[in-house]
C-alpha cells in the first residue's frame, strides 16, 4: 500500500469516527433535540441570558420546514464539494500536463544530442 493510500485510509477512518462516535456514545441524549445546529444553540443561550433580547435583523429567507432547510444545506454542501473537486482536478491535470511536456522536451533534446551515424 502506498503512502498516499495509507493517509487516505486514515483520513476516511477519522471522518467515519467523527460521524459515528457521537451517536454511539449518546452525547446528545440529555437534550430534547440532540443534534440541532449552532444557530439554535446560540438562540437558546441568548434567551436564557437576556429574555428580552430583540434580534437586529431577520433572515432574508426562512424555509417553510426543517426538511427544506436541510435540503438547501445539502445542496450548498454539494456545490461546494463540486467546486473544490473541480479546482483540485484542474490543478492535478495542469501538473500532469507540465510533467508530460517536460518529459517530451527532454526526450526531444536527448534524441537531438545523439549522432545519427552511431
Amino acid at each position: 500500500m502506498s503512502r498516499n493510500a495509507k493517509i487516505n485510509t486514515l483520513l476516511l477512518l477519522a471522518v467515519a469516527a467523527l460521524a459515528v462516535l457521537p451517536l454511539a456514545l449518546g452525547l446528545g441524549d440529555h437534550k430534547e433535540e440532540p443534534f440541532t445546529g449552532s444557530d439554535a444553540e446560540a438562540e437558546t443561550a441568548i434567551t436564557e441570558i437576556e429574555p428580552d433580547y430583540e434580534p437586529w435583523f431577520s433572515p432574508l429567507y426562512e424555509p417553510p420546514s426543517g426538511e427544506v432547510e436541510s435540503a438547501l444545506f445539502a445542496l450548498q454542501a454539494a456545490l461546494g464539494a463540486g467546486v473544490l473537486a473541480y479546482y483540485f482536478g484542474l490543478r492535478r491535470g495542469r501538473r500532469q500536463g507540465e510533467q508530460r511536456a517536460t518529459a517530451a522536451a527532454e526526450a526531444t533534446s536527448v534524441s537531438r544530442d545523439t549522432p545519427e551515424g552511431d
